[in-house]
């Protein structure tokens, strides 16, 4: 079998499902109405866990909170066709599961660095935060290039990497404060990005998330990390592949 006739397995398509997700900051979220089961479909603003599994900051008054509290299980599509003449041939995913409140404060400091505009109402009273179980995914990864891919494929294994999310926000702000040249040549060199004032706004086993204005990126690792030690290598190394670029 060629390159060209490599049929990914599982782990592979979860992996590339999970790359996606991670890379984008928005989806379309369906529920259930809660009177009569029509499917409803809306706009939400998404970050991850560290497993890849879904956040969205929610308000109890909205439509599809309303449809969640009577029935948890949701669709979630994130679409990475944008700038394609033919959407059809790009990839998008969409995730079935079930989603629950999380008061975890990591999962909370994660959303709001990935949306600064969240902190001004995430103290609300009406607000919380949502996790998206992934159950199953549906990958379409172009026209005709079409996979289910199971939970167990799907959900990154981080029991490793406690140390590195407990010193997540420490690294982050590291990084922006005192490396700020170093993330926008991440972004400049090894994304093709040529605009300035791009900041660090996540990093977990296996990349980092980039902001500038209202635009996120994402900058995979070679290969998954799980200390704060790992970490800094795996972001100095980042730094001289793209010095090496330019």
């Amino acid at each position: 079998m060629t390159a060209s006739e490599h049929m990914p397995g599982a782990q592979e398509l979860g992996a590339q499902a999970r790359a996606l997700v991670r890379s984008r900051d928005r989806g379309a979220l369906a529920t259930a109405m809660k009177d009569d089961g029509w499917p409803y479909a809306s706009l939400v603003m998404v970050a991850c866990d560290a497993a890849g599994n879904p956040l969205l900051m929610i308000s109890e008054l909205a439509e599809h909170t309303q449809n969640i509290l009577s029935e948890d299980r949701v669709g979630l599509l994130i679409d990475g066709t944008s700038g394609l003449d033919n959407p059809l041939t790009g990839a998008r995913v969409s995730l079935m599961g079930r989603a629950a409140k999380t008061t975890d404060k990591n999962h909370r400091a994660r959303y709001i660095a990935r949306h600064p505009d969240a902190a001004l109402y995430a103290g609300f009273a009406d607000f919380a935060l949502y996790r998206l179980d992934v159950e199953r995914v549906h990958v379409v990864a172009g026209f005709g290039d079409i996979h289910w891919v199971e939970k167990s494929a799907y959900g990154f294994d981080h029991a490793t990497a406690g140390e590195l999310m407990a010193a997540e926000a420490d690294i982050v702000n590291h990084m922006n404060e005192d490396h700020p040249d170093a993330v926008q040549l991440y972004a400049a060199k090894l994304l093709g990005l040529a605009d300035r004032g791009w900041v660090l706004t996540g990093i977990d086993p296996e990349g980092c998330d980039l902001r500038n204005g209202g635009t996120v990126a994402r900058l995979a690792f070679d290969a998954p990390i799980g200390k704060p030690a790992e970490a800094r290598a795996a972001l100095v190394k980042l730094v001289e592949k793209a010095r090496k670029i330019g």
